[in-house]
C-alpha cells in the first residue's frame, strides 16, 4: 500500500516540463541554437498567431535541460516515470514519431540475416526497419472482413502455423490496434510466441491510451510483449512526433536498445515535444480513466446515431469475431451504400463542414477520437453525416475490398535489393517472374502488394492492372499511371 502511495506521489512530478518551463521564464540572452533567438527573428505573422512564450521553450541541449542521448537529469527521471506509469522496465522518448520506434525494434531485437514473421498490413515504417536491419521478412496474409471492408491483423493460429513452418524465426512483429481500432488477441499471441521462445515486437502506435481503461483492448505493456512502440501524439495530448518505446524483455539487451535509439534519433530534439510527453503521462496516470470513460460514452452515442442513417454504418465490437477486440474511440464509418467513396465524403466534410477526419479509403472514413475530443465535436460530425446521408446518394456500391495472394517467394533480402542491386523498369504485363525492386502500396487496402526482393506473380500483375484501370493511385509508383514496375536487373 505504501509503495502504491509513493508511486502516485512520484507520478505528480513533471521533471522535464518543469526544467524547460523554468528555463523559459528566465528569458536568457541566447547565443545557442536555434537561430530565432527566443523568437526575436521569427516572422511577425507567425509570432502574432502563436505568441512569444513558446520560443523561450525551444532550447538546445545543455546540462540544465539534459541530453536525450545521454540522459542523467530530468529526461532520465521523466523516462523512469513513464516506465512506472505503464508498468514496464524501461521507456525511451522518441521525437521522430513511432516510425523510428519500429525501426529501432528490428535493429535492437535482430541481427542481419535473421528472419521475422510480419503481417502484411504493417505500417510502411516496418519496411524501413526490415531494410535497415537486413532481416528476412516472412509475410502473413492479412484477413479481410468483406462485410466491413476492413483488414484484420494476424490471428494466433496464423502465427503458430508460420512459426512451425519457419522454426528458425527470431521474432514475431504485430500491429495492434490497426488503423480501424481493431485489436489482435494479444494474450493468446504472446502465449504462442513464448511457447516457441521467440521475441514479440508490437507496433501499438494507435494505443497509448489502452493501458488506462478496462473497456479497451489489452495493451501490449500489460500483455508483456518484449518491445512496444506507442504514439503519444496520436491519441494523447503530446505534440506531433512525440512517441515512446517501451522495453519489457528478458531476452533483448536493454543496452543495445538504448544504443540503437540513440543511433536513429536527432541530436537536436525538440524540448517542447519532450515536455508535452511528460505532461501527457501525468494526465493519463491521474485522469486517463475518467477522460476515456467520457469519450467511450460519446463514441457509443455517435455509433447509435450513425447506424440509424440509411446509407452509412459504423461497426461495433460485437461485429468482430472472438479473435479481435475494438478500440471504440476509432469510428470507422462505411459509406458504401451511399454510392460515394470515402475520399469523396472526406472532401465534403472538409469543404462544406470544416471537419477533417483522420483518413479515408474507397469504402470508409475514419474519425479518430482523442483526449481533447469534445461532445460538441462529436455532435457536429454526426449532424454533418446526417445531412450528407440525406443530400448525397448515387446508385450502386463501390468496388469491394480484395487482395491477391501475398504468400510470394522472397528471393532476396529487401536490404540487398534497395542498397546493392541495379534495377530497370519493365511493362506490368511482362513483369511476372521478375524480382521486384520497389514497394507498391495501393490505397485501399493500404498494404504493400509488392516489396523489394519478392518474386512478382501473374496474379499480382493482374491485380495492379485492375487498380490502374479503376484510376486508383498506388503509392510508390514513379509514373503518372501504373504501366511499369521496377525490377532487379539480372
Amino acid at each position: 500500500m505504501k509503495k502504491k502511495e509513493n508511486n502516485r506521489k512520484c507520478q505528480e512530478k513533471v521533471p522535464l516540463f518543469d526544467v524547460v518551463f523554468k528555463h523559459a521564464k528566465k528569458k536568457v540572452i541566447s547565443f545557442h541554437t536555434p537561430g530565432h533567438k527566443n523568437g526575436q527573428g521569427v516572422d511577425k505573422i507567425f509570432k502574432k498567431f502563436i505568441g512569444k512564450n513558446i520560443f523561450y521553450m525551444d532550447v538546445t541541449v545543455f546540462p540544465e535541460v539534459d541530453s536525450l542521448h545521454d540522459p542523467r537529469g530530468p529526461i532520465k527521471e521523466a523516462q523512469k516515470l513513464i516506465a512506472q506509469a505503464y508498468g514496464v522496465k524501461k521507456s525511451f522518448f522518441l521525437v521522430n514519431g513511432s516510425t523510428v520506434g519500429n525501426e529501432a525494434m528490428f535493429l535492437s531485437a535482430c541481427n542481419p540475416g535473421d528472419s521475422v514473421i510480419v503481417s502484411r498490413n504493417a505500417h510502411k515504417s516496418v519496411m524501413s526497419g526490415i531494410i535497415l536491419s537486413g532481416v528476412w521478412p516472412i509475410w502473413i496474409q492479412p484477413k479481410i472482413d468483406q462485410k466491413l471492408d476492413i483488414l484484420l491483423d494476424s490471428s494466433p493460429e496464423q502465427i503458430e502455423i508460420a512459426i512451425k513452418k519457419f522454426p528458425e524465426v527470431k521474432a514475431v512483429f504485430i500491429t495492434s490496434p490497426t488503423y480501424n481500432g481493431v485489436g489482435a488477441n494479444l494474450k493468446k499471441i504472446v502465449e504462442v510466441v513464448r511457447r516457441y521462445n521467440k521475441i514479440i515486437l508490437l507496433d501499438e502506435a494507435h494505443g497509448p491510451h489502452l493501458k488506462f481503461h478496462e473497456d479497451l483492448p489489452l495493451s501490449g505493456v500489460d500483455a508483456k510483449v518484449d518491445l512496444c512502440v506507442q504514439s503519444i501524439h496520436k491519441i494523447l495530448c503530446g505534440l506531433s512526433q512525440g512517441s515512446v518505446l517501451h522495453f519489457n524483455s528478458d531476452i533483448v539487451d536493454p543496452n543495445r536498445v538504448a544504443k540503437i535509439v540513440s543511433l536513429l534519433q536527432t541530436t537536436s530534439p525538440n524540448y517542447i515535444i519532450l515536455a508535452s510527453m511528460d505532461l501527457s503521462r501525468r494526465q493519463m496516470f491521474f485522469y486517463g480513466r475518467q477522460i476515456i470513460s467520457k469519450l467511450i460514452n460519446y463514441a457509443g452515442w455517435a455509433r447509435r446515431q450513425i447506424n440509424r442513417l440509411e446509407n452509412m454504418h459504423c461497426f461495433c465490437k460485437e461485429e468482430l469475431n472472438s479473435d479481435y477486440t475494438l478500440d471504440v474511440l476509432k469510428l470507422t464509418i462505411n459509406v458504401n451504400r451511399l454510392g460515394l467513396t470515402g475520399y469523396e465524403v472526406e472532401s465534403i466534410l472538409n469543404k462544406n463542414y470544416n471537419i477533417q477526419v483522420d483518413c479515408a479509403d474507397l469504402f470508409n472514413i475514419i474519425a479518430l477520437m482523442g483526449m481533447g475530443t469534445s461532445k460538441k465535436d462529436i455532435e457536429c460530425l454526426v449532424k454533418a453525416l446526417r445531412e450528407i446521408d440525406n443530400k448525397y446518394k448515387r446508385n450502386g456500391k463501390c468496388w469491394g475490398l480484395q487482395l491477391p495472394s501475398l504468400s510470394t517467394e522472397m528471393v532476396m533480402m529487401p536490404r540487398e535489393v534497395v542498397l546493392l542491386k541495379e534495377s530497370k523498369r519493365v511493362s506490368l504485363k511482362r513483369a511476372a517472374g521478375h524480382i521486384c525492386a520497389e514497394t507498391l502500396t495501393p490505397y485501399p487496402p493500404g498494404i504493400p502488394i509488392l516489396i523489394p526482393g519478392e518474386r512478382i506473380t501473374r496474379e499480382i500483375c493482374n491485380y495492379l492492372q485492375n487498380l490502374s484501370c479503376r484510376g486508383i493511385r498506388v503509392s510508390g509508383q514513379e509514373t503518372k499511371t501504373l504501366e511499369t514496375v521496377k525490377v532487379v536487373t539480372n
